[in-house]
């Protein structure tokens, strides 16, 4: 039997000191809730719904193309009853179970919410919710047991007796229901220092009704790490890094002092990938067998093939690297630059929207915008091709083993035919012909005693 989830992502969010609303602000380059409903897709929901409140259009048009995701809004922030019971209208022919978890959790795990599922199930119960033990509970709800351990109620931090505040068993918020959830939930009132519908309530609401209440105890406190604050976000932040370094290097990567490493959950390596200290890896970045990133450097979108190589301090965006070939350091790939094989950008080169072709060469201080390089054509230091004239950009087209000498400028659109030899400093503003040496540049003229002619006309004027 299926079961649905409802995440409670209303929350303002006030101490994250932010015009964003809580759940979008991100999380290793994605919106924190976005893990929580990962996390309820991959535990088998058939239906998942956000209940959304501060900033709830743009919760809404963050996920606007996520299939089989439903939104409902809680207008007023009443509590957590009174948001889970905006799901009603649209969960209300569902048979359940229902697993309610916090749209602030990013960390829970998938066998956590299976497991709720699961006693529920086999312990024919109403209710069942996850609990877990720390060594200081400061916030968090308490839980109540008999002498027997069955759960008797929870209480509030702030509602709580000295007693009761000493307990170390805290009730974290996530929840399973049956299908009377709905018929439960109007008995809850308002009746605590809050003047708020607490979910907990539900405690004492099923047992009163004769139905079983089951729980399931956590073993990692990490898990449910709740974010209200930036430096909450820096610490679950520091845990999923910790789990996906130790993943990836599982699967063969080597890092180099790894904590020092950030990449994100998209991001794809293979074995034999070296990462180097302070590589930060974005996006849908892959890298293929046996690449190396140095020191520093920044890869967004990019895709490197087996053996190629981006040194240190290198920034790729939505760049494609191919095997053998190597960039930086101190180079810079924006989108759609394209290193064929063999290719080599040097240091404080910057490509956009421009192929090099096999074993072709920018060795230092070019730009390259909107160009094609033939292969083992060689651009010299300091040269541009001017793409823009101030309205619309325009290409330029290099063959195969050109040669562009050192601090000349072409100016697109223009083409270099193949074999084509372009003298240093020129200005290049028409085509070249195959094989054809262009030099656009005045001829140089010496004078000879220009020097002590002026030096001599200085002193005359200043006697």
């Amino acid at each position: 039997m299926a079961h649905a989830v409802v995440i409670l992502a209303a929350g303002l969010g006030t101490r994250m000191k932010s015009k964003l609303p809580k759940v979008l602000h991100p999380l290793l380059g994605r919106p924190l809730v976005g893990y929580c409903i990962e996390t309820a897709f991959k535990s088998g929901a058939e239906r998942v719904v956000v209940v959304v409140g501060h900033g709830a259009e743009q919760v809404r048009q963050a996920f606007a193309d996520h299939p089989g995701l439903t939104f409902v809004e809680q207008r007023e922030q009443l509590g957590t009853a009174h948001a889970l019971a905006q799901a009603e209208s649209v969960l209300a022919g569902f048979p359940g179970p229902i697993v309610v978890t916090q749209g602030d959790t990013p960390l829970t795990r998938v066998e956590t919410l299976k497991g709720l599922v699961e006693v529920l199930r086999r312990e024919k119960a109403g209710m069942a919710l996850l609990t877990m033990r720390l060594a200081d509970p400061t916030g968090y709800g308490r839980i109540v047991r008999d002498e027997r351990g069955e759960i008797l109620r929870n209480v509030e931090q702030k509602d709580a007796t000295p007693e009761e505040q000493a307990i170390q068993e805290i009730n974290p918020g996530v929840y399973c229901f049956d299908s009377t959830l709905w018929e439960r939930l109007k008995q809850v009132d308002n009746r605590n220092a809050a003047n708020e519908y607490y979910l907990p309530d539900l405690i004492r609401i099923y047992r009163e009704a004769g139905q079983k209440v089951a729980s399931v105890e956590s073993k990692d406190p990490e898990e449910l790490l709740g974010i209200n604050s930036r430096a909450q976000l820096a610490q679950v932040e520091r845990v999923l890094l910790e789990r996906l370094r130790a993943h990836w290097m599982t699967q063969g990567v080597r890092m180099i002092l790894p904590e020092s490493i950030y990449l994100e959950p998209s991001v794809e390596l293979a074995p034999d990938v070296t990462l180097w200290p302070g590589v930060i890896l974005r996006g849908r970045t892959r890298l293929g067998e046996g690449v190396e990133v140095g020191a520093y450097a920044v890869l967004s979108d990019t895709v490197v093939e087996p053996y190629a190589k981006v040194r240190s301090h290198s920034v790729c965006e939505g760049a494609y690297i191919e095997s053998g070939a190597d960039a930086g350091p101190f180079a810079r790939l924006r989108p759609g630059a394209h290193l064929e094989e063999g290719a080599h950008v040097g240091n404080f080169v910057e490509l956009k929207n421009a192929r090099l072709g096999r074993r072709a060469k920018a060795g230092h201080l070019a730009y390259l915008g909107d160009a094609e390089v033939g292969e083992e054509s060689n651009i010299g230091a300091g040269v541009i091709t001017a793409n823009y004239d101030g309205k619309r950009k325009h290409k330029t087209t290099i063959g195969r083993r050109v040669f562009v000498g050192s601090n000349s400028v072409l100016i697109a659109p223009v083409t270099l035919a193949d074999g084509a030899f372009v003298a240093g400093g020129s200005a290049i503003n028409q085509d070249v012909p195959e094989g054809a040496l262009a030099i656009a540049r005045m001829r140089q003229r010496n004078i000879e005693g220009y020097v002590k002619r002026k030096e001599a006309e200085t002193t005359a004027q200043q006697g």
